[in-house]
C-alpha cells in the first residue's frame, strides 16, 4: 500500500490529466491503495468550505467534507499510468456517504482510496472510487462515488418518464460563480465548472455547478435534524446551468428523508437522494 507523505499536488495532475488523457486504453482496474495519515483539518479551509455550502461554522467537519480531503488521492490514483480511463470527460453518475459518527476538526485523520467493480453500463464503462477516513485506526467514515465512461455501452438506457416535480420546501439562487468558487475550497477545476467557454468543449451551454456541491448545498439544509449515524445516497440527474435557481424539497421517508433538487422554471431534475439511519 503506497503511502503519501504530503496531499497531492491536484494542479500538476489536473495538468497530467489533461495530456495524457487521449493515450488511456485499458480493461482493468488497478488494485492501488493509496493512503495518507496523519492528515489535520485547516480551520480556515474548513470555514471557507463551510461557506460556500452554506454550512454552519462549527468544530464538527461537514459529512460531505472528507470527500474533498480525499480528493487529490482520488486523481492521483486515476491519472496513474495504469488507469484505463481518462479523469476528463469521466462523469459523476451517484455518490454514497456512510458516516459512522461526526469527525471534529482537532482529529488526525488517516485516508485511505482504492477503485473497484467495473461494469457494464447502457452508455459505457462505470467503477467506483472508494474512500475512507480512519482515525486511530478506526473506519470512521466512507464515500462511494460512482463514475461513468462513455463508450461502447451495454445498450439503451430505458426511456424516463416525465414526472413533475414535488413542491418545493425552499427555492435556491445559485450563482453564476459558484463553479469558480467550489474549486477554490475543493480543488476540482475540471474546466467545465470553470467557464462557459470551456464547457461548451464538453457539450454544454454554459459552466456547471459541481455535482458534489449540490450534494452539499442539499445536506446542509438539513443541519440540526439528522442522527450521528447514517447514510446518503445520491444520483446526480441533469446538470445544474450556471447561473441557476433550484427548487429544493424534503420529506420524511420510513425512518429518514428523501430529496430533490430540480430546476425551479422546468422542474428538470438535478439530484434525488436519501437519508438512511444508521451506518
Amino acid at each position: 500500500m503506497p503511502e503519501l507523505t504530503a496531499t497531492p499536488n491536484l494542479t500538476a495532475l489536473f495538468g497530467k490529466a489533461v495530456l495524457t488523457g487521449f493515450t488511456r486504453r485499458g480493461t482493468r482496474l488497478p488494485d492501488t491503495v493509496y493512503e495518507q495519515p496523519n492528515v489535520s483539518v485547516d480551520r480556515t479551509h474548513l470555514a471557507r468550505y463551510d461557506r460556500v455550502c452554506e454550512f454552519r461554522l462549527t468544530d464538527e467537519l461537514p459529512v460531505t467534507y472528507p470527500h474533498v480531503l480525499a480528493f487529490p488521492l482520488q486523481v492521483k490514483l486515476m491519472t496513474d499510468p495504469g488507469f484505463p480511463f481518462p479523469l476528463i470527460g469521466s462523469v459523476h453518475l451517484a455518490n454514497r456517504i456512510i458516516r459512522i459518527r461526526p469527525l471534529r476538526v482537532d482529529e488526525r485523520l488517516t485516508l485511505r482510496v482504492h477503485v473497484e467493480n467495473l461494469r457494464d453500463h447502457a452508455r459505457g464503462r462505470q467503477f467506483d472510487m472508494i474512500s475512507e477516513v480512519l482515525v486511530a485506526g478506526e473506519p470512521v467514515w466512507t464515500g462511494v462515488s460512482t463514475y461513468l465512461r462513455r463508450g461502447g455501452g451495454s445498450g439503451a438506457e430505458k426511456a424516463r418518464e416525465r414526472v413533475e416535480p414535488p413542491e418545493p420546501t425552499a427555492v435556491w439562487r445559485v450563482p453564476g460563480n459558484i463553479g469558480r468558487r467550489y474549486a477554490e475550497v475543493s480543488g476540482d477545476r475540471n474546466p467545465i465548472h470553470l467557464h462557459p467557454l470551456a464547457a461548451r468543449l464538453f457539450g454544454f451551454p454554459r459552466a456547471i455547478a459541481h455535482g458534489m456541491w449540490t450534494k452539499a448545498r442539499c445536506l446542509a439544509a438539513f443541519e440540526g435534524r439528522l442522527p450521528e449515524a447514517y447514510t446518503v445516497d445520491v444520483r446526480f440527474k441533469l446538470p445544474v446551468l450556471l447561473p441557476a435557481r433550484t427548487g429544493f424539497a424534503a420529506s420524511t421517508v420510513d425512518q429518514g428523508w428523501g430529496f430533490e433538487l430540480f430546476d425551479a422554471r422546468t422542474g428538470r431534475p438535478h439530484l434525488a437522494g436519501t437519508v438512511t439511519p444508521g451506518a
